[in-house]
């Protein structure tokens, strides 16, 4: 078996520049980087809440008293009817009230009923929970601008096995943390390594499939492994942590990282458009923004719709991470479909249907009274998110093939940005939120501006090049110039319109 193990790496060393290949690791790497991100949702705000819990039944349990003297009896058990009755002590007589029993530290059940004991406790969770979540994409919004201009210097791989080390790391730190601070340092150590191997991925994909069509099946099939990742992840947590343990699905994925680490080798490197000059392009700019509203929905909903379950439908454990199931779902097949669907179409068309389709439905899962009233407009948030990645990710290499050099680490790293930025806002934002007015109006403000933004991506439809720009300058001066002189045949010609006669 350990020769067919190195035979297998072998095997990956000489094909390392097949394009199937590359596109197995970006799929694997999007997986499971998707799979760390949404497997801590049903997870984190049960655990914290827990946690909180048992926190003060030790401090109350601890407190020493102070109106009695040490050794007397304070309390009498009566095995009768299962009370205690309290001995209180003045000034004219001795007293007893009966005492419900109350559980030691040892003995209170964390959670176990599924219903929260404490609901102004529980919507103080959704701060903590926010500023959890939001750290993995703060970190990778920071990490990202340095990420893609480092891929054009040293090449796409390295980066993405950089990446997959440091979310080992963190995934490794999030099964045996056991407090918000050391959660909250692993969540933001997964933003960096998330940010080398989404930046690089992406952009390996875009220089090895450069005809447009096949870059978006190949950039579709790639993203089903992010929607892979978004549909296991919840319950898969979700139920390794009701009866397995919160350690559990992080070994797991740990483990899957480090084989995953074993694929991955250096590669070349090529100089492209510089970063800055890409941000200023206001096509990019559109798509990153369609990127970023269309995600930051799913975002605001993964710290507070737990929560909100939790307060107005007793859910239990397992029933937090199934209730993104059908969003999950919808978000693999969306991708899947729009891969090749999106080019036929138009992308832009595409994407403002999909950014119009997020904002109906995530104003109508406020709606819902149980478990199976979200089916259907969590299905139609995952779907529509499905079209918008699957249009706007090709749409940006394209725009660089179209108005710049064809280089893609910057420009896919601007792409990863706008995506952290949905995550970093939206769980942030959205757990102040919920906190100050509710979880209704969190997705009625959100899918609002989802609506409002969409018909941007009608700038999409025709995107000009840079021949073009070059065609509508000489265009002008030509007309100019034969408004102030009139120029005969054989008289010179500018440059530019030689250039353009030539053609």
């Amino acid at each position: 078996s350990a020769w067919k193990f190195f035979s297998l790496l072998k095997w990956l060393r000489e094909e390392r520049q097949s394009r199937k290949l590359i596109l197995f690791i970006v799929f694997v790497a999007l997986l499971l980087d998707n799979m760390l991100l949404t497997v801590v949702v049903p997870i984190i705000p049960s655990y914290l809440y827990n946690l909180d819990e048992s926190t003060d039944v030790v401090l109350k349990n601890n407190t020493p008293s102070q109106q009695n003297p040490p050794g007397a009896f304070h309390n009498i058990v009566s095995l009768y009817d299962n009370t205690v009755r309290s001995l209180v002590s003045n000034t004219t007589a001795m007293s007893t009230d009966l005492v419900p029993i109350v559980p030691t530290a040892t003995e209170v059940p964390l959670n176990s009923s599924d219903c929260p004991r404490s609901n102004s406790k529980l919507l103080n969770e959704n701060v903590k929970v926010g500023m959890l979540f939001a750290s993995k994409a703060t970190i990778q919004l920071i990490t990202n601008p340095f990420i893609g201009p480092l891929t054009n210097r040293i090449g796409y791989q390295l980066p993405i096995f950089a990446g997959f080390c440091i979310m080992f790391i963190s995934t490794i730190m999030f099964a045996f943390s056991s407090s918000y601070a050391l959660l909250f340092v692993a969540r933001s150590l997964q933003g960096v390594g998330s940010s080398c191997s989404s930046v690089a991925g992406m952009g390996m994909l875009a220089s090895v499939y450069t005809d447009d069509e096949e870059r978006g099946q190949a950039i579709g099939i790639a993203l089903g492994g992010l929607a892979l990742g978004v549909l296991v992840g919840p319950p898969f947590g979700s139920v390794m942590y009701e009866f397995v343990g919160k350690t559990a699905p992080f070994l797991i994925l740990a483990f899957l990282a480090f084989i995953l680490l074993l694929c991955l080798f250096p590669s070349q490197s090529q100089k492209g458009t510089p970063l800055l000059t890409l941000m200023k392009d206001p096509y990019i700019l559109i798509a990153a923004g369609a990127i970023c509203f269309g995600n930051m929905a799913i975002a605001m909903m993964e710290p507070t719709l737990p929560i909100w379950m939790m307060e107005t439908m007793c859910a239990r454990k397992w029933q937090l991470g199934v209730a993104f199931l059908p969003a999950s779902i919808s978000y693999l097949i969306g991708t899947n479909i729009f891969g090749t669907l999106a080019h036929k179409m138009g992308r832009w068309l595409c994407a403002l249907i999909g950014i119009m389709v997020v904002g109906i439905s995530v104003i109508c899962v406020p709606f819902a009274t149980n478990i199976y009233g979200l089916i259907l407009p969590n299905f139609g948030v995952g779907f529509a998110i499905g079209m918008v990645d699957a249009s706007m990710m090709p749409i940006m290499g394209y725009l660089v093939d179209l108005r710049h050099v064809s280089v893609y680490g910057s420009v896919y790293a601007i792409a990863d940005v706008a995506f952290c930025m949905g995550f970093a806002l939206g769980p942030s934002i959205g757990g102040s939120i919920a906190e100050s007015i509710g979880f209704p109006w969190v997705m009625t403000i959100i899918g609002i501006v989802d609506i409002f933004f969409a018909p941007l991506c009608i700038f999409l439809r025709n995107p000009p090049g840079q021949e073009e720009k070059i065609s509508i300058m000489c265009n002008m001066s030509k007309y100019i110039l034969n408004l102030s002189v009139q120029v005969t045949e054989e008289e010179e010609l500018p440059s530019c319109l030689l250039w353009m006669n030539a053609f």
